[in-house]
């Protein structure tokens, strides 16, 4: 794998906390750019203007690429019966904010369910994910749809219906190798996944877990689990991606759950599953 530096990152929230320490990690990894989530808790597309300018002010500083924004417009906390203005409010506040970085995608995902029955929820998710995708148009983003909490992420077919609903290069998808194991689906169902998305898989997250004699779900180290992590990068590369792969390690941190972690356990985490996510890129 050529400039392997450029091709890979993480989810910088998952090893620190304040913007410094997370832009000092990646330095020290020799990484050449970040994936911006959350920065002292706050969402990098929902904290006030005068606090992002700060991080803003950070990442021009070190003159450091931001790859993605990581957003909560149709994620685990909105369900498809919610106030969707809060969506589109995140959408245009991000793209002021993406432009100002130089970043080109936005990570959303597809909605839960709430209380709706199963075929508004279809619908709505749909419709409102089709509008997100006109506004993004407009602005001069690539939204990027992750294999996460939502309508389009129970099954893979569900995903290959959302995606053939909303044909437009404004909507790709970052691919997480770890979700759908995590989601209570079979390991058979990465490959699925991983084959209906491959001709819109702009990004990819590297994340891995097994399922232990109980059932529980446990993350580990990339290529110590059941999602396949290596197989699939050596078919992404084999098959012409030149995109980026982001470490996603969710050992010490998911803030899905409220697990925050301790900045030790995060800084040590992020850096060992940085090393071993290296080394399974160099094998490729």
């Amino acid at each position: 794998m050529n400039n392997l530096r450029e091709r890979i990152t993480g989810i910088a929230d998952e090893g620190a906390r304040t913007i410094e320490d997370q832009l000092a990690l990646h330095e020290q990894l020799g990484w050449e750019s970040i994936e911006l989530r959350s920065v002292d808790g706050m969402n990098v597309c929902e904290m006030p203007q005068k606090e992002f300018d700060l991080v803003a002010a950070a990442i021009e500083e070190r003159e450091k690429p931001v790859i993605s924004f990581g957003s909560s417009i149709a994620n685990w906390a909105r369900d498809v019966t919610g106030d969707f203005s809060l969506d589109t409010r995140d959408l245009r506040r991000s793209a002021l904010r993406m432009h100002r970085l130089g970043t080109k995608y936005l990570r959303i995902m597809s909605y839960t369910r709430g209380d709706a029955d199963e075929k508004t929820w279809k619908s709505e998710a749909i419709r409102r994910v089709k509008e997100l995708t006109r506004m993004a148009h407009e602005d001069g983003i690539i939204l990027l749809l992750e294999n996460c909490d939502g309508w389009a992420s129970i099954t893979p077919d569900n995903f290959r219906i959302f995606l053939e609903e909303i044909d437009d290069p404004a909507l790709q998808v970052v691919f997480d190798t770890g979700n759908p194991l995590a989601h209570g689906l079979p390991p058979q169902s990465v490959w699925d996944f991983y084959h209906t998305a491959r001709k819109r898989i702009a990004h990819v997250h590297i994340k891995d877990c097994y399922r232990d004699g109980e059932g529980k779900i446990i993350h580990c180290y990339p290529a110590e689990g059941q999602c396949e992590v290596l197989p699939i990068v050596r078919d992404l590369e084999t098959s012409g991606y030149t995109g980026m792969y982001s470490i996603e390690p969710h050992m010490s941190v998911q803030i899905h759950t409220g697990n925050a972690g301790n900045e030790k356990s995060m800084r040590e985490t992020y850096l060992t599953y940085a090393q071993r996510a290296t080394e399974l890129l160099k094998r490729v």
